[in-house]
This record gives C-alpha cells, sequence and structure tokens, in this order.
C-alpha cells in the first residue's frame, strides 16, 4: 500500500556537460555534451521515491522562466503532486554540473526560485508536511525554511544535509535519519557541537563519525561511503554493502539513495533494510548519465545485493 512521503526542497534545471578531466583555476578545457535535463536535490528525491512506488507530494518554488517546464517534466511524468511547487521570482534554479571520465562530477548552483522559499510560504503546506508519514529534506532552500519545515513535520523526518549549511541544532536532532557522507557528518558534528559549519571536518573513521553523531543526540544516522555502500547507526552500527556497477556518472545517486530510502520508510521498513534497497537504488543510478534521467523505474531490475 502506498503510503505519503513530502520532499520540501530544491527545484532546478541542471545544464550537464561532459569533460575528460576538470579544469585547473584559469584553465580552459573543450566539453560535450551541455543538455538542460531536470535536477535539484528535493525533486531529484521526490522522482526517485515516486519512481520507487511511494505516493510524493513536491514542496518548492520555480520561476517564471522556460526551464520551469523542463525541471517539473519528469516529477509531472513520474506522478508527483506538484501542486504545492509554486511560482514564485523570475528564474528557475540552475546546476551547472561538469562530469569527468571517471565519473566524477563539479556542481555550481544558483539559487533562483529555490531561495524564495520562505516559513511563511510553508505555511501554505503546513497540513500536508504535518500529515505525511515521511517527510525528506536537503540544503538547497534558505536554513529557516529548513528549519520550519522540521518543525511542521509529524511523521519520520529524513535530513539529507547537503550540501552542508548551518541549520539549527534542532533539525539535526528529529533527523531519523540523518543523510551524510563523510564530509557532511564530520560538519553536522560541529554544528551540533556549536562550532561553525564552515570550518574543515575532524576526520575521524566512518563508523566514529556515525557513532559521535547517535551521542550528540541524533536519533538515527546513514553514512554514505560512495561505492562502499552506507554505514547505519540506529543503535547498532551495521555496514550495508553497495553493489558492484560500472559508473558513468554519480551526478544523482546520492538523491536516488535518499529516494529510495524514502519510498521503503513510508512502507514501514526498518532503516537498515530500508538502507539496503536504497545502496541498490543509489548503484542503478550511477550506471546512467545525468540525475533524474538515470534514475531506475520501480519496473526495472536493480544491481543484485551484495551477499556477504
Amino acid at each position: 500500500m502506498k503510503r505519503s512521503v513530502v520532499v520540501v526542497g530544491s527545484v532546478n534545471a541542471d545544464l550537464v556537460v561532459s569533460v575528460d578531466r576538470h579544469p585547473a583555476p584559469g584553465e580552459t578545457v573543450h566539453g560535450r555534451g551541455g543538455t538542460i535535463s531536470p535536477g535539484g536535490k528535493g525533486a531529484n528525491q521526490a522522482l526517485a521515491a515516486a519512481l520507487m512506488g511511494a505516493d510524493v507530494t513536491l514542496v518548492g518554488a520555480v520561476g517564471d522562466d522556460e526551464n520551469a517546464a523542463t525541471a517539473l517534466r519528469l516529477l509531472d511524468e513520474a506522478g508527483v503532486d506538484l501542486t504545492l511547487v509554486a511560482t514564485r521570482g523570475e528564474v528557475t534554479g540552475l546546476a551547472v554540473v561538469a562530469v569527468d571520465r571517471r565519473g566524477e562530477n563539479n556542481i555550481i548552483v544558483i539559487g533562483g526560485a529555490n531561495e524564495l522559499v520562505s516559513p511563511e510560504s510553508l505555511d501554505e503546506s503546513a497540513s500536508v508536511i504535518s500529515e505525511a508519514e515521511v517527510v525528506v529534506l536537503q540544503g538547497e532552500i534558505p536554513v529557516e525554511s529548513i528549519a520550519h519545515a522540521a518543525e511542521l513535520a509529524r511523521g519520520r523526518l529524513v535530513v539529507n544535509l547537503a550540501p552542508v549549511v548551518d541549520v539549527a541544532p534542532a533539525v539535526l536532532l528529529k533527523a531519523d535519519p540523518l543523510v551524510v557522507n563523510e564530509y557532511e557528518a564530520g560538519l553536522a558534528l560541529k554544528i551540533l557541537r556549536g562550532v561553525s559549519a564552515g570550518e574543515d571536518a575532524a576526520g575521524e573513521g566512518f563508523e566514529a563519525l556515525a557513532s559521535a553523531l547517535r551521542s550528540a543526540g541524533v536519533p538515527s544516522v546513514i553514512l554514505t561511503i560512495g561505492a562502499g555502500g552506507a554505514i547505519v547507526a540506529d543503535g547498532e552500527i551495521t555496514h550495508v554493502p553497495s553493489p558492484d556497477v560500472k559508473v558513468v556518472g554519480t551526478t544523482g545517486a546520492g538523491d536516488a539513495f535518499v529516494g529510495g530510502l524514502a519510498a521503503r520508510l513510508a512502507q514501514g521498513e526498518d532503516l537498515v533494510a530500508a538502507s539496503r534497497f536504497a545502496v541498490r537504488v543509489g548503484a542503478a543510478a550511477c550506471t546512467g548519465s545525468g540525475a533524474q534521467p538515470s534514475y531506475p523505474r520501480s519496473a526495472d531490475a536493480l544491481p543484485p545485493e551484495p551477499t556477504d
């Protein structure tokens, strides 16, 4: 049975180019591609959850420009409820993504309408957010709006602190789970310890970082470790390995993971089981290019779960 997932977050158009290698400062390199496709961490996660069978509502904003239709196209096709995506300002968020031949990417994000998702605008969606089984947040809308959405949530709150922003500690202390990579985990820990998120991470090991976040009061933690899978800290520490796949691009893999995770949490799965599914969704996304266009559909065969 479908249960509701509400994603409060960013909606972008992605300009994706391929390069042999990323340029050094001041250097020009030749690229290929240049297509514009749907993106934004909020939209990506909403689409991934919907494609994995969840009943998804997206709360966010686009601009009054030609990129808005592009940004929403795949979400609409997947049946995501877009009635709470407002038109605010003139410019839809834009991400410029450069992917090198190894599949590594550099991303520049222009906030656009995402910066106009205010706490006051979220009050218009308060009942939908509060009634959701699972609410998903990221770091591409204003920090005060992230905090307000977390306050409104009454269901399970999934916080993906990406990109890292100086959110209120109360947001992280309500996250169940907090989904972060190693870099983000170190900065989240510093937020909870009262240190600016702009400083460098402490460089602790994967399990130590996850345990430290739990000790700091975070209800549960998922530390994503790329091809290594994920570390799940939910009372116990569990390593969830990722399938071995041929990587084409990693642009949207993290968001695919979060969307797959939210879909299974909304179905009532425990955190470890949902993470085992999510790493397979993230791995599948690595086999295609771009973000949303790379996401598997529910009917697609996912990479098999690794055997220990």
